[in-house]
């Protein structure tokens, strides 16, 4: 069964590097951007291949999950951290149950 979320995840957070690449021309969003989508794109398609083989989906999800949750933290702004934060925070629940 195909992780359509997980792919929808992973392009979120390439998508969101794009933008922070266009709109404040911040290179590191988008290689950030681009490395994290990539990889959760990646763990997607192990995890649609194996339902139990999330350990990169999982591994992806928490550390944009520590990474944005920090920012989120410190600056208190939704976009784009507080909406990374979230959706990574599904997404390690989701994740973690499957490895359960």
């Amino acid at each position: 069964m195909t992780d359509i979320a997980g792919y929808a995840y992973g392009l979120t957070v390439f998508a969101g590097g794009l933008v922070g690449f266009i709109k404040a021309k911040s290179t590191m969003s988008l290689l950030a951007g681009s490395l994290f989508g990539a990889l959760a794109c990646l763990g997607a398609y192990q995890v649609s291949n194996d339902p139990k083989n999330v350990t990169l989906a999982l591994i992806v999800s928490i550390v944009l999950l520590y990474v944005m949750g920090s920012r989120f933290y410190r600056g208190r702004k939704f976009m784009p951290a507080g909406l990374v934060t979230l959706l990574s925070l599904i997404m390690v629940i989701r994740y973690a149950t499957r490895l359960i």
